[in-house]
């Protein structure tokens, strides 16, 4: 059976209405956590199939974006972090009958360069490469909370870890950014370096 044709239409456009606008997001975060256009593609299309089976459980009028998030990282700790070899999609029809489905031209095309849409007007290139630099437990907690400025609580749970816990690694997080960046002969010790302050230009765009 093809996936998704026993879903009702009004199931399928809800689904599609709450992901939407978080796929440029999704990927943006997939690409600082495997840092391969095409992994991060795959992760994406693996997020969306999971959410998409699960969606039945999902608790409507709950927080969409945390709970998709949360099935990215699931995905890729399970998934990516192992790297033990290259991840091989459970069918390739389904995977076709999802990009068809639920990536639209426009959104795909804003997906193919996420630096251009999203991150490259946050943050400078230092910065990115100094992220993708980080350990995983300290990159996952950087990009959730500087990149897509979840809440300490929201990570919480979306790592399923205790708030103290993701306040101590995205500290020791920055604090590894910082000196890194500190470190580059072309950047001068001052608050550009500053994760805060890309937040806050972010607010302002």
């Amino acid at each position: 059976m093809m996936f998704g044709l026993s879903r009702s239409t009004q199931h399928r456009t809800q689904f599609e209405a709450l992901l939407a606008p978080w796929l440029d997001p999704l990927y943006a975060s997939a690409l600082r956590l495997t840092r391969h256009e095409g992994n991060a593609q795959d992760l994406v299309q693996d997020t969306v199939m999971r959410a998409w089976r699960f969606f039945e459980k999902f608790e409507k009028g709950t927080n969409f974006r945390a709970w998709i998030f949360k099935i990215l990282t699931n995905t890729f700790i399970n998934s990516y972090r192992r790297n033990t070899r290259e991840r091989s999609l459970q069918d390739e029809s389904e995977r076709q009958s999802v990009e068809a489905r639920f990536f639209s031209s426009e959104l795909t095309e804003q997906t193919q360069n996420p630096e251009a849409h999203l991150v490259d007007r946050l943050m400078s290139e230092d910065v990115i490469k100094a992220i993708d630099g980080l350990s995983i437990d300290f990159r996952m907690v950087v990009i959730l909370a500087d990149l897509q400025e979840f809440s300490y609580k929201e990570i919480a749970e979306i790592l399923d870890i205790p708030v103290g816990t993701v306040m101590s690694r995205l500290f020791r997080g920055r604090k590894q950014l910082q000196k890194v960046l500190l470190a580059r002969e072309e950047l001068p010790a001052s608050p550009a370096i500053d994760l805060n302050a890309f937040r806050e230009r972010k607010k302002l765009a």
